[in-house]
């Protein structure tokens, strides 16, 4: 899978965390290929862009979650992905830890924490 882009989705539903997230990935030299609020969407945008990066909220509009779509994009277009979630719970990490996650960061995300984690995951 290496014919992936260098630029990074954002899988979020909320406007307004997923403009900042945007305005982040840019100011650390990246360019943002899409946005999707669903994960429908998301499968979607990550077969049309083939995103080297995700950054994938865990809770999304729809019946899916964060974690249903990054287990198609892992499947299908094997981008790393790197999930954003505004909770600590068990069920919640265990949930996450299904698709052996590039990185798990804690909302909100500061710019350092997102720079370490997408360089983090780029080297691996």
């Amino acid at each position: 899978m290496n014919d992936l882009q260098t630029c990074v989705l954002v899988v979020e539903d909320e406007f307004l965390i997923a403009q900042g997230l945007c305005l982040q990935v840019e100011d650390i030299g990246l360019a943002v290929c899409g946005t999707a609020a669903t994960a429908d969407d998301a499968v979607a945008a990550a077969l049309a862009h083939r995103p080297m990066f995700v950054l994938m909220d865990v809770r999304l509009q729809g019946l899916e979650d964060g974690v249903d779509a990054a287990l198609a994009i892992h499947d299908q277009v094997g981008s790393k992905v790197i999930f954003l979630t505004g909770s600590r719970e068990p069920a919640t990490l265990n949930r996450i830890g299904l698709d052996h996650p590039a990185g798990v960061l804690f909302k909100p995300v500061s710019d350092r924490q997102l720079r370490t984690a997408i360089e983090a995951a780029g080297a691996s």
